[in-house]
Parts: C-alpha cells; sequence; structure tokens
C-alpha cells in the first residue's frame, strides 16, 4: 500500500467536558499560547499536507467551537459526539470515505509535530493492520495493592505509554469499535477495540512532548514545549 495514495481523515473526539481540570470550560477551550488548546491541535492536522479532510465530534450543548478561526476552514467538517470517547468516532467515522484510513487523535494533545504524523503515516507498508503512536516507559514501574501498598515491580522492558494519533482503516475502525460497544467491552483507545478484534496494531515511536492536557500541570508543561518551538 502506498500512504502517498491513501486517503487520510483525521477525526477528532472532543465531545468531553474534561472535568479533572477543574475549570468552568471543557478543557479543550482553554487558553494556551494565544489560542485554544483545540485549536493548537486542529492547526497541526489542518495544515498537514496528506490529511484530506479533519472531522471534529462535538458536544450536543458546545457553544464554544464556532468561535474558532479554524471552525470554517474548507477542510473541516463537524458531527455530534456521544457520551463515550468511541461514540464519538463511530459517529466521526459515519462520515468518512470508507477505503480512507483514519488518523483520531485527542484533543487535548495541542503538541502533535507533523514529523510525527509523517511516521505514522509511513508506517503503513511496516503495519498493514493499523499502528499508533507511542512512546516507551523510563520509570520503574510498580504494581500496588487495593490499599496503595507496593506489591510488585513491573518489567519496563516492553511497556510503551500510548499516545495519539492512531491509524487504522476507517471501515475496520468502525466495524470494532460498534462491535466492542455492543458487547460491552472497555475502549479506552482506538487500538483496544482492534485488539479486543483479535488485530495487533504496531507501535510507532513518537515524541514525549506528545502529551495530553489532562491536569493543570499538564497545561504549563504544553506551554513550555510550543514556547520553546515558536522561538526554535
Amino acid at each position: 500500500m502506498n500512504s502517498v495514495d491513501t486517503k487520510v481523515v483525521a477525526i477528532v473526539p472532543a465531545a468531553g467536558i474534561g472535568s479533572r481540570m477543574g475549570a468552568d470550560i471543557p478543557k479543550q477551550y482553554l487558553p494556551l499560547n494565544g489560542q485554544t488548546i483545540l485549536a493548537h491541535t486542529l492547526d497541526c492536522l489542518l495544515s498537514h499536507p496528506q490529511i484530506a479532510q479533519v472531522i471534529v465530534a462535538l458536544n450536543p450543548d458546545d457553544q464554544f467551537f464556532c468561535q474558532l478561526t479554524q471552525a470554517s476552514h474548507a477542510k473541516l467538517r463537524t458531527t455530534l459526539g456521544g457520551k463515550e470517547r468511541a461514540d464519538s468516532v463511530v459517529a466521526a467515522l459515519a462520515m468518512c470515505d470508507p477505503n480512507a484510513w483514519a488518523l483520531v487523535h485527542d484533543a487535548a494533545r495541542p503538541c502533535l509535530t507533523h514529523s510525527d504524523i509523517d511516521k505514522l503515516i509511513a508506517s503503513q507498508s511496516m503495519y498493514p493492520q493499523g499502528a499508533i503512536l507511542g512512546a516507551p516507559v523510563r520509570d520503574t514501574m510498580k504494581r500496588t495493592n487495593g490499599n496503595g501498598t507496593i506489591c510488585a515491580t513491573v518489567d519496563r522492558q516492553s511497556l510503551w505509554h500510548a499516545l495519539t494519533p492512531q491509524f487504522f482503516p476507517a471501515q475496520q475502525l468502525a466495524k470494532h469499535l460498534r462491535q466492542g460497544l455492543a458487547a460491552g467491552l472497555q475502549i479506552t483507545d482506538e487500538a483496544s477495540a482492534m485488539e479486543h478484534a483479535g488485530v495487533n496494531p504496531g507501535m510507532v515511536t513518537g515524541r514525549a512532548d506528545n502529551i495530553k492536557v489532562t491536569h493543570p500541570d499538564d497545561l504549563r508543561l504544553a506551554e513550555l514545549f510550543l514556547s520553546a518551538r515558536q522561538s526554535t
């Protein structure tokens, strides 16, 4: 499969409210270096030459997205998301060309780079079943019991932090997400739905600064990463 000839559609599930940030607005709309977190995310995806379309799944009560300058971009479309991430991704996939490949990326990962997208798209030749970005675990890993006491040290040799984007054939991803939802499975990311279906995605090493803004400290770290890029 030639990645240059493959239609790539980026999907951004953005229907969550991000309650762990403790903010009055959904975390994807918090300010970050002059614009919102989601705006930074969309800028990267919309400007990538191999991404033909970007589909954002929004909360039905979203009142903020229409205020973004990116909302009127010619490559962007929106749909209504669902209660869970998987519901939002399925809704967006319904708008995709069935022959496209879906590049699913977290709304709150504003530090994505074109170089990581390039690596993931290029991985099709090695992983025709699909792949995700990840970062090797660097710290010693511990497992605790119910009361917080350490009960084991876990071998980190083969452990990775799962990142996004995650990149799969759109038709297959939609099928396996729907099957997982119908079976009541815990689907924490797109790769987990594929794994439940017996598919083993590839792992592509991504940048460690492709962080997800979940807590207030993450926002400050994202500010540092983006500021450092702008200064260079």
